[in-house]
């Protein structure tokens, strides 16, 4: 008899495909997957290595999270367009999935990016550093926007573009450049939520790439317009040309408890 002929105890087939034998029972008693034989002598249920596909595709339904009940539907009607529909929805779930660990993924590495910077940063010091171009989703606010209703607007927007929580994005506020030249230091017009992969960049916020004047503030926000007098004149002093938005975004707000220990970190375009 040939080797794909032979028949398999309960055991050795679940041993073949890297499960306990106790799940073979189950799908047998649920009428899921049936042994290819039973032996007469003994009731012990057999399979023939025939059957290792279709069980490798159950499994890899249940690995999906397709439950017993769905699989238990295509079984009956087993068709290659059946199984194309069921693929097609559990990819597209994988998909979104997949971007969910995706973002977890950047976010992570910002956070670490925002300890190493802690961890060797100058708060006095002012300096020029290079960025990439970032497509930011943008919220309008006002004087008038309570911090709650800016956590309500963050939410909403997240929310918007299929992220689970707060902690898949980071986020922070926009002041725009004319206003630090008038003195206008607490004109915030916006909050901005930089969110990975973005498919359509239509209707975004274009943080645009080049040189950024970059400085740190630590304290209440009733000091911050000393920080921004001395951008100012760090600026005036290189024959720098501020242009856009100032951004704004807080680095350690996991790591502290007082708000006098709040560190904003602050980037401003340079223009060229």
């Amino acid at each position: 008899m040939e080797k794909k002929d032979k028949l398999l105890t309960i055991g050795q087939f679940a041993a073949l495909h890297g499960i306990n034998k106790k799940t073979l029972m189950w799908y047998d008693e649920i009428g899921l997957f049936r042994p290819a034989a039973i032996n007469p002598e003994n009731g012990y249920r057999c399979y023939s290595y025939r059957q290792s596909l279709i069980l490798e595709i159950i499994l890899l339904l249940r690995e999906l999270d397709v439950s017993i009940m769905e699989i238990q539907d295509f079984m009956k009607n087993r068709s290659a367009e059946n199984l194309k529909n069921l693929l097609d929805e559990k990819i597209e779930n994988l998909d979104l999935q997949l971007m969910h660990l995706q973002a977890v993924r950047k976010t992570l590495c910002s956070h670490r990016q925002d300890m190493n910077t802690l961890l060797t940063m100058n708060l006095s010091e002012i300096s020029i550093i290079e960025k990439e171009e970032h497509c930011l989703v943008t919220v309008d606010i006002d004087k008038s926007t309570s911090f709650e209703k800016e956590v309500e607007l963050i939410t909403a927007e997240t929310s918007r573009y299929q992220l689970g929580r707060l902690h898949d994005a980071s986020y922070g506020s926009m002041i725009p450049v004319d206003s630090l030249l008038t003195g206008n230091f607490d004109n915030y017009t916006k909050l901005f939520i930089e969110i990975p992969f973005l498919k359509n960049k239509k209707g975004l916020h274009t943080q645009p790439k080049g040189n950024y004047i970059k400085a740190f503030y630590k304290g209440t926000w009733e000091k911050i317009p000393q920080k921004y007098q001395e951008i100012l004149e760090f600026a005036h002093s290189h024959n720098l040309t501020l242009s856009g938005f100032s951004y704004e975004k807080g680095i350690n707000e996991i790591v502290i408890d007082r708000i006098e220990d709040y560190i904003v970190q602050i980037e401003i375009p340079i223009l060229e």
